[in-house]
């Protein structure tokens, strides 16, 4: 496993060693032990799978606050994504910096979001499987959403996006919400 830094503070790409033979390929999606080599300390509780039918699908910009906040590590199984994090922790060097990073069945590379990053996906592909864990369980009354294109943080999608839920739909800008990071070094 390799641990790629990127340009946000604290949020990391997480390569896999694939082992590829004439059968197809073996990898360790999630081995503790091995990120905690890495310096990645984080007790994850939680998997989900999340499907989307049809390319052109956004899921996001969401978060939990308070103390249901949680770290996530994301992979697409099936399908392409456009996975995008934006760190909202007032007091973060990266404070309202966002990232995109390609996740894919073919890549296989794995997305880091720490606590207090507003998170979301576009869909590249017409069927996509992503997985991911969680290091605290879902709460609905701390459950947020931003606008997925909200111009604050001035992301450059490759195309709008054809579907979201209503909760997106209605989501509010960012300078609306109640979002209350606060960055701890």
């Amino acid at each position: 496993m390799e641990k790629i830094v990127t340009n946000l503070k604290d949020a990391y790409i997480i390569k896999p060693q694939i082992f590829f033979d004439d059968r197809g390929y073996f990898y360790e999606s999630y081995n503790k032990e091995k990120l905690t080599a890495l310096g990645i300390n984080i007790d994850f509780i939680q998997d989900n799978e999340s499907f989307s039918k049809g390319k052109g699908v956004f899921r996001g910009l969401h978060c939990q606050k308070g103390n249901y906040s949680q770290s996530k590590l994301i992979r697409c199984v099936k399908g392409k994504i456009l996975d995008v994090i934006v760190d909202v922790r007032k007091g973060s060097p990266t404070y309202l910096k966002h990232i995109k990073v390609e996740l894919s069945e073919e890549n296989h590379l794995m997305l880091l979001v720490p606590k207090g990053f507003l998170h979301g996906f576009l869909t590249l592909s017409d069927e996509v499987i992503i997985q991911y864990k969680v290091d605290n369980y879902y709460n609905k009354e701390s459950d947020r959403s931003i606008k997925y294109d909200d111009p604050l943080f001035n992301i450059d999608y490759p195309f709008t996006p054809s579907t979201l839920s209503k909760k997106d739909l209605l989501a509010p800008s960012f300078s609306e919400s109640d979002i209350d990071f606060i960055y701890k070094e």
